[in-house]
């Protein structure tokens, strides 16, 4: 069998491993988090191009609807209906490494492929990893640089700062809701347990809705989910197997407030998911917006560092998790668990 020596031909091994599974790499990430796999589930994951990321906004009416009969005069009325919210693209690149050490010592064909297997599966791992913390950031980290995650699409102050470029101080409607469970649920309770966790959510869920709009999604810490689970007696408790529940997510189903949900535990070990916390989300107005030469792809060919003898080869993102609507988002925390 033909030994593989050349540094040239490794490179190119490398790249090649890598293309044949890059086409996976989207899945890979969204398969990894509720979230993500929801909106990619609606066709939600979507291209841009330029500098910026624009969503455009419907935040006005015309306010010229009159009721009229015979020759009444009509009420044309010039109004900007539309803005636009701009968000600044992130990247993330994860490097597959191997020094010629270790290709040399496994150069036979089959060796190769196995020590490059390790190191790719190595990569994929962290950039799971990676995206699910930005996921749950307020993009301050790697100095700002991150993701703008959930923290920040739906923070606990909700009239401080700006978000997508818009004021939240300045325009209430840009913001999402936040329900402490310690003061905001008079004559339910002060705390998240199996008895208050129901009238808990039916009560958000039926202020933070309309019509068919409102949160389809509730991701809740471990404290919240078990909370849920231990309300819903054997006959009443909903499994959620289709979806989210196909994917491996311990999933159930919210009935309550003339609406429905898909609950999921986002916590466990190494979780980015803060306690005591349930996100409510409409995912319909949430997006990840990605650059389609940067979708969680093998970025180029590998390279050869200058002053290393080993070969490196990136898988790389650019883009943002975006939202178009915060009407219908909600936090509930419970800020005093032991009150």
């Amino acid at each position: 069998m033909a030994q593989l020596t050349s540094v040239e031909k490794n490179q190119e091994i490398l790249s090649l491993a890598l293309e044949e599974r890059s086409k996976g790499y989207q899945d890979l990430v969204s398969n990894s988090n509720a979230l993500l796999a929801v909106l990619k589930r609606k066709g939600l994951w979507q291209s841009y191009s330029g500098p910026k990321i624009r969503e455009r906004l419907l935040y006005n009416k015309t306010g010229s609807a009159v009721w009229y009969n015979g020759f009444d005069f009509l009420n044309p009325v010039p109004v900007e209906l539309f803005n636009d919210a701009e968000f600044t693209p992130k990247m993330v690149a994860v490097a597959v490494t191997l020094s010629n050490e270790e290709i040399l010592g496994n150069s036979g064909t089959n060796q190769l492929m196995d020590v490059m297997k390790a190191h790719i599966a190595a990569a994929e791992g962290e950039l799971e990893d990676v995206a699910d913390a930005s996921l749950h950031s307020d993009g301050t980290g790697f100095g700002g640089k991150e993701l703008g995650g959930l923290k920040l699409a739906v923070p606990t102050v909700v009239d401080q700062g700006t978000y997508g470029g818009i004021s939240r101080v300045d325009n209430p409607i840009w913001r999402t809701s936040v329900f402490d469970a310690n003061g905001d649920f008079t004559g339910i309770g002060t705390q998240v347990t199996k008895d208050t966790v129901r009238p808990m959510l039916n009560k958000i869920m039926t202020q933070r809705s309309r019509g068919k709009r409102g949160a389809d999604l509730m991701l809740m810490s471990p404290e919240h989910y078990a909370a849920y689970d231990a309300a819903t007696v054997a006959i009443q408790r909903i499994n959620d197997e289709t979806g989210l529940g196909k994917l491996g997510f311990q999933t159930l189903k919210y009935f309550g407030a003339g609406r429905q949900a898909e609950i999921v535990q986002e916590g466990g070990i190494g979780s980015n998911m803060p306690s005591n916390v349930t996100y409510g989300l409409e995912t319909a107005s949430l997006r990840v917006r990605y650059h389609p030469e940067r979708n969680f792809d093998k970025i180029g060919r590998s390279m050869m560092p200058i002053n290393q003898d080993a070969v490196v080869q990136y898988i790389g993102f650019m883009g943002e998790l975006t939202q178009v609507n915060p009407l219908f988002q909600w936090k509930l925390i419970d800020s005093n668990p032991a009150a």
